[in-house]
């Protein structure tokens, strides 16, 4: 299969997963939800983050004032429930690599959420892809460079895009500057999800 866009070196799969198998996922999610519940986490700097999140796999993503890391408990103290099926096989149909992810990241942007400019640069080593999944609302994705600054280039992705960030992207800077409330159905609060999965260790 083959993207149906490459921005600055992200492959775009849009439409990748129909109405039905979006709603299998979301089905799934709400199962990790409900034993890895959803938080806030800190920035080193002290300020919560507007996204809520969780995480699946045997590690999870995590933030404090301590800094960025992966840790194996979710923060209540409970281990990490599996990524489930479904998407662990989007990751085996797009990843190019035989090696499962060891995290699923887990954010929910509600509204006024956004996410700003970084590099997914706390994992071990960056020769494996990470493997974003939208589902719900629309958003606003920013792809800058592999340093801040300089011209960026943005796209809107729907409930079901896959994007594939790896080799000399990989480090590249990006972010979503907003979702577009009521552009999606498959929430019934509305909001948006996205997945990322990732080689952690």
């Amino acid at each position: 299969m083959r993207p149906t866009v490459n921005l600055r070196g992200f492959d775009v799969f849009q439409e990748f997963l129909n109405a039905k198998a979006q709603t299998r996922m979301v089905e799934d999610l709400r199962a990790v939800v409900a034993r890895a519940p959803l938080f806030s986490p800190l920035t080193p700097y002290g300020k919560p983050m507007s996204v809520r999140m969780t995480s699946a796999g045997t590690l999870g993503w995590y933030a404090d004032k301590s800094g960025y890391r992966y840790v194996d408990r979710h923060p209540g103290g409970a281990k990490w429930p599996p990524i489930p099926a479904s998407v662990l096989d989007v990751w085996s149909a797009v990843s190019g690599v035989d090696r499962a992810p060891d995290c699923c990241l887990i954010n929910f942007y509600g509204p006024g959420a956004r996410m700003g400019m970084h590099q997914d640069r706390d994992e071990a080593d960056f020769s494996w892809p990470v493997v974003s999944i939208s589902l719900g609302d629309q958003a606003l994705f920013r792809i800058g460079n592999t340093t801040r600054g300089g011209s960026t280039t943005s796209i809107w992705l729907s409930s079901g895009d896959v994007v594939v960030m790896g080799g000399a992207a990989r480090l590249t800077y990006h972010g979503v500057d907003r979702t577009k409330p009521g552009t999606s159905r498959l929430l019934p609060d509305g909001g948006r999800i996205n997945l990322t999965l990732r080689v952690a260790r």
